[in-house]
């Protein structure tokens, strides 16, 4: 099976491999953790009460198997636009290769106009600008970074990772030391009761929760510049992934522990007042974090959408000048560019949650069509090269139902 528009990038747009593990992790994290749990939080615990760290889980195990199916995929075809690549290839289909690629793009774009939101609703607690000068000013800067080099922007991402992981830690950690008790919290989050209602808020909020764990799939889009994708690609989406869950359900617990349903709920800064209930500390601190992270969020989004839509172009699917490459930062320029213009435009327009939704469920939809295409690959016995991750042939059917099933319980409910 041949991939659509597969030919190589010309030698002037082609992009340098030197990305190792460490930097692919920091990357996964910086894209994965952060905004997500830092600014949803205080919606999905109005949605699903206690019951909060179990949506959590739900969101964070209809993960597992798309991201084993994004591990064989980011193997055998490490791409920049890699699910287009994935789905072209797949169904043989330019049409799909594009419409993929532009819904990836698209996720990226609305993901990083919420993640300003989140940023701004933390911002705001410093300074009193109008809200709309806020927006404006934290996408131009997250613009400018993301247009750097790829080192130096996912060096400074991985910087700004390690401190906002530090910051829930400590949440997680001073919840502990205050005497609150994760494990019977972890009790109370499992649903007693068959409800329809209760399910219902269940659904809604995992579909919500789904939103902070998007981001290992991103991984693939760095593909062409990373040493030795077929090993390195896969193990950064499953340590992404783990890692993710671990700290957004100790958090979710932490901060249940520590303050009530009701003062959390509909928080534009949640998190603000969980610390400073936790650590006694002033909530100036996990503010300074949290901007940090959902700031982190914005950049490391802008450099996927830029480098999905520069694939795109490279290969031919979109205009050319599109894949025009920065010849001192070795960034695609115009792409990014295009990228903060776009987001600039949803940020102004649309307020988080729906911005939010939207994005679960472009990106659960996207999900379904990669994993139908691995069925289509392992069928086709087209070999993957060595040392690519292999995955069971169930995978990927069931990830096509994990899913499906997510998709139409939180539009049911919600």
């Amino acid at each position: 099976m041949v991939e659509p528009s597969a030919d190589k990038p010309s030698r002037p747009n082609q992009l340098k491999r030197t990305l190792t593990l460490p930097y692919v992790v920091l990357y996964g994290l910086g894209v994965t953790v952060g905004a997500g749990i830092y600014v949803l939080v205080g919606e999905v615990i109005t949605r699903a009460g206690e019951h909060a760290p179990f949506a959590f889980l739900i969101a964070g195990l209809v993960m597992l198997l798309p991201a084993a199916a994004f591990a064989e995929l980011t193997g055998r075809m490490p791409f920049a636009a890699a699910e287009a690549h994935f789905v072209g290839t797949g169904f043989n289909s330019q049409k799909l290769f594009l419409l993929v690629g532009l819904a990836v793009a698209l996720v990226g774009l609305v993901s990083s106009a919420a993640i300003a939101h989140g940023a701004v609703g933390y911002l705001s607690q410093l300074l009193d600008w109008p809200i709309q000068t806020l927006l404006i000013m934290v996408i131009l800067v997250t613009g400018i970074i993301a247009g750097m080099d790829i080192r130096s922007s996912i060096a400074m991402a991985g910087l700004l990772t390690l401190i906002e992981i530090g910051g829930l830690l400590s949440i997680v950690i001073g919840s502990i030391w205050s005497g609150n008790d994760l494990v019977l919290q972890a009790t109370k989050a499992v649903p007693t009761s068959m409800s329809p209602m209760l399910w219902g808020g269940i659904a809604a909020s995992s579909l919500l929760a789904f939103f902070a764990f998007i981001g290992f799939e991103d991984i693939d889009s760095i593909a062409e510049e990373t040493v030795n994708p077929q090993k390195t690609l896969s193990q950064g989406i499953f340590i992404t992934l783990f890692a993710s869950i671990v700290i957004y359900i100790l958090v979710v617990l932490a901060s249940l522990a520590a303050v009530s349903v009701s003062d959390i709920s509909g928080h534009r800064a949640p998190l603000a007042i969980v610390f400073a209930k936790t650590t006694n500390f002033s909530p100036l601190i996990i503010t300074v974090i949290a901007i940090i992270a959902t700031v982190n969020g914005i950049i490391v989004q802008l450099i996927i959408s830029g480098r999905v839509i520069y694939g795109l172009a490279n290969r031919g699917s979109l205009p050319r000048g599109l894949a025009r490459i920065n010849k001192t930062t070795n960034t695609p320029i115009v792409a990014t560019g295009l990228s903060v213009v776009v987001v600039l435009a949803l940020a102004l327009s649309f307020q988080i949650s729906r911005l939010a939704e939207w994005t679960s469920v472009i990106t659960l939809a996207i999900f379904i069509l990669v994993c139908a295409a691995l069925i289509r690959i392992k069928k086709s016995s087209t070999p993957a090269p060595e040392g690519t991750f292999i995955v069971p042939v169930w995978v990927p059917y069931g990830g096509i139902f994990a899913c499906s099933a997510l998709l139409l319980a939180g539009l049911i409910a919600g």
